[in-house]
């Protein structure tokens, strides 16, 4: 019987050797394929080896999510999320990976849904986190706060999260704000500046008369440190409050704007309910001068110094109109204007200097006394460098405003005016590399900006 059963065993062993441990041996060789691509941090190939393992491997549900994760890092993420489609049991960091690479993707509804699903399991921190920022990307800003409380519960030192709750807090529990805006500053001091207008802008809310006009200086304080979603929703509850609140009409009309929206009816009924705002009004002139509408954008800000005629601003801003519309004397008269108003403040004496130096008018009698008066006045101040650095550019100048210019870019840096007006000054002066690497990164630190796209056409010009 024995010697009737070895020849069918031996077929077997035959057909093991010749299928089944090679069969096997693909799958150990992909797998040690995806562990050596994975220490050399080559993801992409790792995600394709952890795959390729996976079909050999069926039983090894990790595998696809091993995958997965390797793809997120990959930044593949359609791939990463197909892969996270194939495997069971995910692990924390499987659900994070597979939550993130759909926001990536820009589908948060699908990250809400798998971050929820995840969170059925782990009490995750990092999953919080993701979930706030996908209700953040869905503009549901009460399901965001209720996920930043959850991950500040599990983690209390993100300062990101306590700051972002505390901007979230300023408009749905204003009382409570500062607390989280405080403790996020104090984790991280770039958070300080924002900090600190927050603060003003909440002990300013509490003395105000009315709820409407609470919430419509909260909203004021959001816009100021960029964060018009949020503006604009202060001012949504402002109006609810009082719905004859033309400047929290004239704000929301400013902050649909600023996020890509249009903002006209807004602006129109603040100026029904009240034609003499001069909120209401400075408003409309940003509105038109975005649109290059100038004669329009004069109109407005000649009612706005007609209701407010001790007011500089509206000096200055008709000055920008008028030189906007080719009319250069109403323009620099309106600039004298302004500083005859406020002979004491730096900035009307810079504004007037830059207007000089823009249009290579009167330098030596009004541009550069204005400049040196301006410095004169505030001397640490980059605006007053700046004007007067261009102003010897404008002049010719160059040796001075190289020195004033790059004196003031090691000062600030971050100052991007300065950063152009140097690159200018060195490009005069025939300092090719020195404008180049300035003009780059000025491109890099404002890429959609009006100072980015500057150094862009300047780069285009000069370093085709």
């Amino acid at each position: 019987m024995l010697q009737k059963r070895t020849p069918v065993l031996l077929v077997l062993l035959t057909l093991f050797a010749a299928f089944v441990i090679p069969f096997f041996s693909s799958g150990w060789l992909a797998l040690n394929r995806a562990q050596t691509s994975l220490a050399a941090a080559d993801y992409g190939a790792a995600a394709e080896s952890f795959s390729r393992a996976a079909l050999f491997f069926p039983w090894r549900g990790d595998l696809w999510e091993r995958a997965g994760v390797a793809a997120a890092k990959a930044q593949d993420y359609s791939r990463s999320v197909a892969y996270f489609r194939r495997a069971v049991n995910l692990s924390e960091e499987g659900w994070i990976w597979l939550g993130a690479s759909q926001l990536s993707l820009g589908d948060a509804e699908g990250a809400v849904s798998t971050l929820r699903r995840g969170l059925q399991v782990y009490d995750s921190a990092a999953m919080y986190r993701l979930l706030a920022a996908a209700h953040r990307e869905q503009k549901d800003w009460k399901e965001e706060r209720a996920a930043l409380e959850n991950q500040l519960r599990l983690d209390p030192s993100d300062a990101y999260a306590s700051y972002r709750l505390g901007l979230l807090l300023t408009v749905f529990a204003p009382e409570r704000a500062l607390t989280y805006l405080t403790f996020a500053a104090s984790l991280d001091p770039q958070f300080d500046p924002a900090v600190q207008t927050l603060r003003s802008a909440l002990n300013l809310s509490a003395a105000q008369p009315s709820a409407s006009q609470q919430m419509a200086t909260l909203g004021r304080a959001l816009g100021l440190v960029k964060e018009w979603d949020l503006a604009g929703l202060a001012f949504e509850k402002a109006i609810a409050l009082d719905e004859e609140n033309a400047e929290a009409w004239a704000w929301l009309g400013e902050a649909k704007q600023q996020v890509g929206q249009d903002g006209t009816a807004e602006l129109d009924k603040a100026v029904s309910l009240d034609p003499a705002s001069v909120v209401a009004r400075g408003l409309r002139a940003l509105y038109w001068s975005r649109q290059g509408k100038y004669p329009l954008t004069l109109a407005e800000y000649a009612l706005a110094a007609k209701y407010e005629p001790e007011n500089p601003a509206w000096q200055v801003g008709m000055g920008s109109a008028y030189a906007a519309n080719g009319d250069l004397v109403s323009a620099l008269s309106a600039y004298q204007r302004a500083v005859e108003l406020a002979p004491n403040e730096a900035a009307y004496w810079s504004l007037l200097a830059v207007f000089c130096a823009d249009y290579g008018i009167y330098l030596e009698e009004i541009g550069l006394p204005a400049a040196n008066k301006a410095m004169d006045l505030s001397p640490d101040d980059p605006a007053s460098l700046d004007a007067l650095g261009w102003v010897y550019l404008s002049s010719g100048r160059y040796a001075s405003a190289e020195q004033v210019l790059s004196d003031a870019a090691a000062r600030f840096p971050d100052s991007l005016p300065i950063s152009i007006h140097l690159a200018m000054t060195y490009l005069a002066q025939g300092s090719r590399p020195a404008a180049f690497e300035t003009l780059t990164r000025v491109k890099s630190l404002d890429p959609r900006g009006d100072y980015g796209e500057t150094a862009a056409r300047l780069l285009e010009r000069y370093f085709p």
